[in-house]
């Protein structure tokens, strides 16, 4: 088959998987908070910045490679942490694990992924990143943390904009439940997507494996709350600094999206800040990541990472073009997943990078840090 014929751009493979995954997952993978005009906004916001282009440069090699963190990467993106990511395809976590390995690319597994660090211990690459929802048990945390780094993990995520659950209203009308059960409804549902209930079949419905292992049984939860919560903590300063000092690594915070809270993670010995308002999942009333990022981008001389309204190799430049060093994509990954198994992530770094060589030669770029030259100024 014709990848490129049949499924050129994201929107593609987005169509294509939602007839693939059932209902009431679709629903949990796509959707946000509130009204969702968070996740509306980083969009808008997206289309609103402009680049000019600039002729006569001849042929133009783009040269894709960033460097991050002391670790020069091959591509300017990676695939974000997704909680649950099994759910939205079978086995899913080692799919991406793999399909980043093979591009040399970052992925960022989930405390609340259905696969346990060591699951993966023989699929990741070099740059495996675990994303840490911060455990309230000073010994659960320092567990966690030795068993990541024992399986490869090199970077450490803190995640610090989920304070409390947020209120996801369309996922709460699929009749999706944590743990997952398949009620009448979402068996009709299932029984739609063939390719997605044979996988299920084979591996079984997942779970939150390694908060489980910590929990124990999590039935009775409140339908709007994961096992997770059993566990978390909303994190402090102190919790930062104790992490700051047990993590020898890399250490990334994401969720930011004030300059000042920026100047102060710096103070404290991070290194790096990713600007993210969780893609609009967690409050309805955030900025757009892209309003934010010059802000941060003056704040700060560590390294950026961005995500939030990206679906294309352009949008990509754009991030580049106001400051951004990286720049990480979640839901793009499992919508790959979702249209084409195991197959789609390679798909969609197949697709990005191509629209970044396409973009980078009308705007007579070579390196992608010059994206910031072409900026036109609002107004």
């Amino acid at each position: 088959m014709n990848l490129d014929a049949k499924y050129p751009g994201l929107s593609d493979l987005r169509d294509h998987a939602m007839r693939r995954i059932p209902r009431f997952v679709w629903e949990y993978l796509d959707s946000a908070t509130g009204q969702e005009a968070t996740q509306r906004r980083n969009r808008s916001e997206m289309d609103k910045l402009r680049l000019m282009p600039s002729i006569l440069h001849g042929e133009v090699e783009p040269d894709l490679s960033v460097s991050l963190m002391g670790q020069s990467l091959p591509l300017p993106f990676g695939i974000a942490p997704v909680g649950m990511s099994g759910l939205i395809w079978p086995g899913a976590e080692g799919m991406l694990a793999g399909a980043a390995a093979k591009a040399g690319i970052p992925y960022g597994l989930s405390t609340v992924a259905s696969q346990t660090p060591e699951d993966l211990k023989g699929q990741l690459g070099q740059h495996a990143w675990f994303q840490m929802y911060p455990p309230r048990d000073p010994e659960i945390r320092q567990d966690m943390l030795t068993r990541a780094k024992n399986a490869g993990f090199s970077t450490l995520i803190l995640t610090v904009d989920v304070p409390t659950p947020s209120r996801r209203e369309r996922q709460t009308r699929s009749g999706l439940t944590q743990p997952p059960r398949l009620t009448p409804r979402l068996l009709a549902q299932v029984a739609r997507c063939p390719a997605w209930a044979m996988g299920m079949a084979q591996r079984g419905m997942p779970r939150m494996r390694l908060i489980d292992e910590y929990a124990g049984k999590t039935s009775g939860l409140p339908s709007n709350k994961h096992a997770g919560y059993l566990l978390r903590t909303a994190p402090d300063w102190d919790y930062l600094r104790w992490l700051r000092e047990a993590w020898d690594g890399p250490f990334v915070v994401k969720g930011v999206l004030s300059a000042e809270d920026a100047k102060a993670l710096e103070a404290e010995g991070v290194d790096a800040i990713w600007v993210s308002n969780h893609a609009g999942r967690q409050f309805d009333a955030a900025p757009a990541t892209t309003e934010v990022l010059p802000a941060i981008r003056a704040a700060t001389s560590l390294p950026v990472i961005m995500d939030g309204g990206v679906d294309t190799g352009l949008d990509i430049l754009r991030a580049f073009a106001l400051g951004a060093d990286f720049v990480m994509m979640g839901r793009a990954w499992h919508y790959a997943l979702g249209a084409l198994g195991e197959a789609g992530p390679d798909h969609l770094t197949h697709i990005l990078t191509q629209d970044l060589i396409a973009n980078m030669g009308q705007l007579g770029l070579t390196r992608l840090s010059d994206a910031r030259q072409r900026l036109i100024a609002p107004g």
